[in-house]
């Protein structure tokens, strides 16, 4: 993507993010709603017959279902916002980072600052994000603007061969 394109404020694409995801052989995706891509991402696999939506009451669960699925060579993504990921650190350490399995999160950065990277936003609760990640060894994809969609398939396979957790960061509000 063009710094030019960043600078004018395009969004990455709801449709283009699921569109990646089903590209990736994913057929799951677990989900605990998040203002961030709740309009533009969760409607649409909802609507989309090529997807399951499980819907979860907490991230932790999803984190879980994430790491079942994988053992019967099923992918899935969890679906949810940073306030939730920071509330299941502990699953994903015991779960994804300790037994090594491919536990993919997209993670909608809530009251994120679109013009700034996570670790620099003003909002405590979303500058701590990729440190934690980093601190946990866990890898991280930042899609903030229109074409950034194109690393999310990469990134997911390579979670899937390697057997590595992901977090998939959305920084504003998908189109």
């Amino acid at each position: 993507m063009s710094e030019n394109s960043r600078r004018a404020g395009a969004s990455v694409e709801g449709a283009a993010i699921v569109e990646a995801i089903k590209r990736s052989g994913v057929e799951f995706v677990v989900s605990v709603p998040d203002r961030v891509t709740s309009e533009t991402v969760l409607r649409r696999v909802a609507s989309d017959s090529a997807l399951r939506l499980v819907r979860v009451c907490k991230e932790d669960e999803g984190v879980s279902i994430c790491a079942a699925l994988s053992f019967c060579d099923k992918r899935a993504v969890l679906l949810m916002q940073n306030t939730g990921l920071l509330d299941s650190v502990n699953a994903l350490r015991g779960i994804a980072v300790e037994y090594r399995l491919p536990v993919v999160m997209m993670v909608g950065l809530l009251a994120h600052e679109s013009d700034a990277p996570p670790a620099q936003s003003r909002n405590y609760g979303v500058r701590i994000v990729t440190p934690i990640l980093d601190a946990m060894g866990i890898e991280y994809e930042f899609l903030h603007g229109a074409g950034d969609e194109q690393r999310i398939t990469p990134a997911i396979e390579r979670a899937y061969a390697n057997s590595t957790p992901l977090v998939l960061l959305v920084g504003r509000s998908p189109v």
